[in-house]
C-alpha cells in the first residue's frame, strides 16, 4: 500500500467519524451484560473487516458504496484483493478489547479518551502546528490531547461518581498514552488501539486498588 497525504476537509471527515463513535461510550456503560456489548462490537468489526475487504477486491456495489463515503479518507491506496484495516477497525478492536478486559467505567473512560484527544490532536497539529514533535507531529498537538483527552476523562468521571483516586490513575495513564499516539511509527501498533488499552489498564488499577 502507498502512503497517501489526505486534505484536511478528509482529515475532518474522518475525525467526525471517530466522535460519533462516542455512542460506544454509552454502550458500554449502560448496557447491563459486557458480553451483549462485545457481541455487538465484534459483529460491527467483522462487518467493517468485510466491507473493507470488498473494496479493496473491487466487489460491485459494496466498492462504490465504500468508496463515495471513505475512500478519499484512506491514508493508504489499497493493493488488489488486500484486506484493509482502517482506523475504525482498530477503534472497533480496541473497543472489543477493553470491554472483556476492564470494568465498564474503565472502558467507557478508555474509550473517551480515546475518540476525543486523539481526533483533538489530528485537528489541531495540522492546522495550528508550528513546533515540530517526533514523527512529524506537532507539540501544539500534543497539548491538544492531553487537554481534550485528560478534560473529556475528568468529565466523564465525575458525571460516573468516581472516587478521587481514579482521577489520579486516569491522569498518571495519560501521559504513557500519549507517547503512544506520538511514537505510533516506532511501537507497530496503531494509536486507535493502543491509547484506550493504555488508559482502561490504568483506569483498572485504580479499581482495583479501591477495593483492595
Amino acid at each position: 500500500m502507498s502512503d497517501i497525504q489526505i486534505t484536511y476537509f478528509e482529515e475532518l471527515k474522518r475525525k467526525l467519524i471517530h466522535l460519533s463513535s462516542l455512542w460506544m461510550v454509552f454502550a458500554v456503560v449502560l448496557i447491563p451484560n459486557r458480553w451483549i456489548t462485545a457481541g455487538l462490537f465484534a459483529f460491527l468489526l467483522a462487518g467493517t473487516l468485510l466491507w473493507e475487504h470488498a473494496y479493496a477486491c473491487r466487489r460491485p456495489v459494496l466498492t462504490p458504496l465504500y468508496g463515495f463515503f471513505f475512500g478519499r479518507m484512506l491514508r493508504k491506496e489499497p493493493e488488489p484483493g488486500a484486506w484493509i484495516v482502517s482506523g475504525g477497525s482498530y477503534v472497533l478492536m480496541a473497543a472489543l478489547l477493553v470491554t472483556v478486559l476492564y470494568a465498564p467505567l474503565a472502558a467507557g473512560g478508555a474509550l473517551a479518551v480515546m475518540l476525543t484527544g486523539d481526533a483533538a490532536a489530528a485537528l489541531i497539529g495540522r492546522r495550528f502546528g508550528r513546533h515540530r514533535a517526533p514523527n512529524n507531529k506537532s507539540w501544539e498537538g500534543v497539548a491538544a490531547f492531553l487537554l481534550v483527552g485528560g478534560g473529556v476523562l475528568a468529565l466523564y468521571l465525575a458525571s460516573v461518581g468516581a472516587p478521587p483516586r481514579l482521577f489520579l490513575a486516569g491522569t498518571a495513564a495519560i501521559i504513557p498514552a500519549c507517547a503512544a499516539e506520538l511514537f505510533e511509527k516506532q511501537l507497530h501498533i496503531d494509536d486507535n488501539f493502543s491509547i484506550p488499552v493504555i488508559i482502561g489498564f490504568g483506569l483498572q488499577l485504580g479499581l482495583w486498588t479501591q477495593n483492595a
